[in-house]
């Protein structure tokens, strides 16, 4: 056999192969909406499922969201040992409307909603903490659109949003939706139901851990749930 007719015969026979091998399933880019309204990242099959309450304007959310991140990705979620559940803790008007931003969209622009959300809190923490009783009175009287317009528009989650790919008219959409709305309400009562009092709260397979607030508490007791 000539060699250039086994060359092509060993392409056609490595293209045969890619077509027919199984494919892997990318988890971290994985995103199910959850029947209770949480996010859920990673292998809906996952042995472990590690369920998280978290609030845009708290902090340590923030830092949490900065120290596990990449870690919880690469060396838990990537493996589809363990999936991610996001849930939200509403503590205000502006936390009400993040929340709500964080969730525009199909499920899969989810995770770099929350992302995009919660890193930049250093950058508009400041103009809430500042904020006096006029400004705050129309983040809470009015319209749902009209108080999450408020809201954005002094925070600046739509040039956020936008970085994101939704103009302020999709964002407005979003800011709007009553059925969403009460759906993140439901999901904070849920979590208060259940005992939680502070941001972020973890649960392990439906525990609740009681003295786990931050990545340094929580990744031995991940590793632990194997």
């Amino acid at each position: 056999m000539k060699q250039s007719a086994r060359v092509v015969l060993l392409a056609a026979a490595a293209l045969l192969l890619a077509a027919t091998a199984p494919k892997t399933v990318g988890w971290t880019h994985t995103v199910t909406l959850h029947a209770d309204g949480g996010h859920l990242i990673g292998n809906p099959d996952a042995p472990v499922r590690l369920t998280e309450y978290q609030s845009y304007t708290c902090a340590d959310c923030a830092t949490f969201e900065m120290q596990s991140d990449a870690a919880l990705q690469i060396g838990y979620v990537a493996s589809g040992k363990v999936a991610i559940e996001v849930r939200h803790l509403v503590q205000g008007p502006v936390d009400q409307v993040a929340a709500m931003l964080a969730d525009c969209g199909p499920p899969e622009k989810f995770t770099l909603n929350h992302s995009a959300l919660i890193r930049s809190q250093n950058r508009w923490r400041t103009t809430l903490d500042r904020a006096g009783p006029a400004q705050r009175q129309r983040w809470t009287y009015g319209s749902l659109l009209s108080r999450g317009r408020a809201v954005a528009d002094d925070m600046g989650f739509y040039e956020i949003m936008a970085s994101r790919g939704f103009d302020r008219s999709a964002s407005d959409a979003c800011l709007s939706n009553a059925a969403l709305a009460n759906r993140i309400g439901a999901q904070s009562k849920a979590g208060y139901a259940l005992g939680i009092k502070t941001a972020p709260s973890f649960l392990i397979n439906g525990t609740l851990l009681d003295n786990a607030h931050g990545w340094a508490e929580l990744r031995p007791l991940i590793d632990a749930s194997f």
